[in-house]
């Protein structure tokens, strides 16, 4: 399983051969320099739509920053591992959602999948970067607010978008979902 802290530790590392300062990744990719800092020093653990920002704004795909390991094809991941926890690459974010990659260990991919829970009294946070996402609703309900207009999403529901678009993700209801949302950045 991935460490929270070694996130920020490879976000520094390409940060720092790239012989950039917080406050130059801070405006290439519009994340504040402090949030920055918090993931760096592993103090916090980014959200997927703030990772995202970040490797764009080095040049990495996302999964750079998750992977640190080899597994050759396929990658399978089991339902079993999913409800136990025991997924690499999990973490719980400030928003009250966790997100379990779901291709950890395979570096030449080109799309980025993930199994995300929904806490009950998570919030939402409007994020865009470029490329495309489907979501896929497993369980509770999902509002997916997407530039002006909301959606609500039930078990069995896609959301297909450009991720260019302001959007967001968040249970309602009062109860916790769970989504499959796969990620696409062009590289």
């Amino acid at each position: 399983m991935i460490k929270e802290s070694s996130v920020g530790k490879r976000i520094r590392s390409y940060r720092e051969r790239l012989d950039m300062s917080i406050y130059d990744l801070s405006q290439k990719c519009g994340i504040d320099e402090k949030v920055i800092n918090s993931i760096e020093k592993g103090e916090v653990l980014p959200a997927l739509g703030v990772l995202t920002k970040i490797s764009r704004a080095l040049g990495q795909r996302l999964g750079t920053f998750m992977d640190d390991q080899f597994k050759p094809d396929p990658i399978i991941t089991r339902a079993a591992d999913l409800e136990a926890g025991k997924v690499a690459g999990e973490g719980v974010n400030t928003l009250g959602y966790s997100s379990h990659s779901l291709a950890i260990g395979k570096p030449d991919r080109h799309m980025d999948p993930f199994r995300i829970e929904f806490a009950a009294d998570g919030v939402d946070e409007l994020s865009s970067h470029e490329g495309e996402e489907l979501i896929i609703c497993l369980a509770g309900e999902v509002e997916l607010t997407y530039g002006v207009d909301t959606f609500v999403l039930k078990p069995g529901d896609t959301a297909y978008y450009n991720s260019v678009v302001k959007h967001s993700l968040k249970a309602l209801g009062g109860k916790p979902a769970s989504i499959y949302g796969i990620v696409y950045m062009p590289f």
